[in-house]
């Protein structure tokens, strides 16, 4: 790749000491997750709790191939196969072929190394090109790899640098197969739906604006953009054969997503611009925000708003995805989101995505432009590189989580042992029998190989939606909150109880007990429930036709599961 033509020069030697100071610093950033292995502590939310156990469920189907008709019977009593999406993704593979623990740090490793290069590609390709900024170039991208990125969106949002840089070179006829073979390979470690489709769409206002403007109608160019969206469309054919085919509803139709009113959406931009967003953590408030403030002050100061207008456009563009993805929950679409199901189904408020490759290229073009100015701004762009990086080291998931927030690790998350017992005890097939949680995640009964009625899915049938309903409905009328969120959203098909609300993990040490519940057990065995998982007392547990079977504990386990049989 380019990055080591240019070290082939004496001109880069300082250059090529910060790259693998950077590297190094990014390997030692993840190698917790190797040091500690399963006792490393990850993120719960949309990971452990989802992900990670659908991939191995998926591992371990005998599906992974599977026919477009597949199903996954340990999940819902059988869920399509196109659920758990391609088999051509790298991450489904490493998860076949590793434990989990190791396919999610060898994933950690690839996204992190790959935004880290690709960031400083396009840096220094197509925006900061003079070799002595190279403290600039290097410290943004490795400051960009070490964003607290969601885990299964791989190079989602953090391989966009490094498709952008192969798109610019094509775009300027600058390009050789490299180029090419890196936008043949991006699809493989990455989403169409949550990452690259909104880029390639960015990038085909890039080739129309040419067309347009500059009268430039780049035939190569084009060809790019399309060559790489047939590739995600080859690898993402379940996705396609879903959306072409006539099939049954999927629960995603009747999501209600637009309750904003516009002073509430003004207020959600402003904060999305500002904060960000829990699945394209920026972390870019403390020292980001202000440098891109400050720079933009002087070039308007100065007069130089035509020699920095990339930058001007930029900044303006963050907060234009950031609006967008407010009006997005907006009043104002209703009559189309009621009549067009691809609204729904479909979350187009993505579009903010683009928002860590956009800020982070913003932040270097600030630096530089502070930094081209005297000694005193020159000092400020370097020390905010180094002040940012400095700001995402505490983020790293072993000392957020294993000394900040404290959940449990994967071994005591996913209390193996702890079920292994529970399973035994029960001494049946596993696919024999249907199960479902209360006060811990679904995933966790998954992990371990037990077939439920309840998960966290993102694509499943409505008609299963309405049908588990039945079980919690006295419980749901409680509780307008819960309400609310099974009925407009419902991806999350739990057990819901209105003394424990939207809370999912009681552990061992917990004193909570349930006093008052009321489940329709007869629904329940009718979907083929068997066994209850409560990781607390059901007090009333006789008033539904519960009976606890036994109290399972484990040193290695997080949780206490209190074993109750439908009766």
């Amino acid at each position: 790749m380019d990055v080591f033509f240019m070290f082939s020069s004496s001109h880069y030697q300082k250059e090529r000491v910060y790259f693998f100071i950077g590297l190094a610093l990014l390997l030692l950033y993840v190698s917790p997750l190797y040091i500690l292995g399963e006792d490393a502590h990850i993120r719960v939310h949309d990971n452990l709790d989802s992900n990670i156990a659908w991939y191995k469920v998926l591992a371990e189907s005998g599906q992974l191939k599977g026919p477009l008709h597949a199903v996954i019977p340990q999940v819902m009593n059988g869920i399509d196969r196109g659920s758990f999406g391609t088999e051509w993704s790298l991450i489904v593979w490493l998860h076949y072929l590793f434990p989990s623990m190791t396919a999610y740090a060898l994933s950690q490793t690839i996204t992190r190394v790959v935004a880290f290069i690709g960031m400083y590609l396009l840096l220094r390709k197509h925006f900061i090109t003079e070799e002595k900024a190279s403290f600039i170039t290097i410290g943004v991208s490795l400051a960009f790899a070490l964003t607290p990125f969601w885990p299964s969106g791989m190079l989602s949002t953090l391989g966009h640098p490094l498709a952008l840089w192969a798109f610019l070179n094509i775009r300027n006829r600058d390009s050789s197969w490299k180029e090419w073979l890196t936008l043949a390979l991006i699809p493989f470690y990455s989403s169409i739906v949550l990452g690259f489709f909104f880029l390639l769409v960015a990038v085909s206002l890039l080739w129309l604006y040419d067309g347009i403007f500059k009268k430039r109608w780049n035939g190569m160019f084009l060809l790019s953009i399309v060559f790489m969206t047939l590739i995600y469309l080859l690898i993402e054919y379940r996705l396609i054969y879903s959306l072409l085919i006539p099939h049954e509803l999927s629960h995603r139709s009747e999501f209600i997503s637009s309750r904003h009113t516009f002073a509430q959406s003004f207020r959600l931009s402003f904060k999305n611009f500002i904060f960000g967003h829990t699945h394209v953590h920026t972390m870019h408030t403390v020292i980001i925000l202000p440098v891109l403030f400050l720079a933009s002050f002087l070039v308007i100061v100065r007069n130089r708003l035509k020699q920095n207008a990339t930058f001007l456009f930029l900044f303006f563009l963050s907060y234009v995805l950031s609006l967008w993805y407010a009006l997005w929950f907006n009043k104002m679409w209703i009559p189309l989101k009621s009549h067009i199901d691809l609204l729904n189904t479909f979350n187009f408020a993505r579009f903010h995505f683009l928002r860590p490759l956009v800020i982070y290229v913003s932040f270097a073009l600030a630096c530089y432009i502070l930094y081209r100015m005297n000694s005193f701004f020159k000092a400020l762009s370097l020390f905010a590189v180094a002040a940012q990086i400095i700001v995402l080291a505490p983020f790293n998931e072993e000392f957020l989580y294993g000394t900040y927030y404290h959940p449990p690790s994967f071994r005591e998350f996913y209390a193996e042992k702890q079920f292994q017992d529970i399973k035994e005890h029960i001494n049946l097939p596993q696919s024999t029998y249907r199960v479902a949680s209360i006060g811990i995640h679904p995933a966790i009964a998954q992990y371990n190989g037990f077939y439920t009625i309840d998960s966290y899915s993102n694509v499943y049938p409505l008609s299963y939606k309405y049908q588990f309903r039945k079980i919690i409905a006295s419980e749901l009328d409680k509780n307008d909150k819960i309400r609310t969120y099974f009925d407009e959203w419902g991806s999350r098909c739990y057990i819901f109880v209105d003394e424990l609300g939207k809370k999912y993990e009681f552990r061992k040490d917990s004193k909570k007990k349930i006093k008052n519940l009321e489940l329709n057990t007869g629904a329940f065995k009718e979907m083929g429930g068997k066994y209850l998982f409560s990781a607390l007392p059901i007090l009333n547990a006789s008033d539904n036709n519960l009976e606890l079977v036994k109290v399972f504990d484990h040193k290695e386990s997080a949780w206490k599961i209190y074993l109750y049989e439908a009766k």
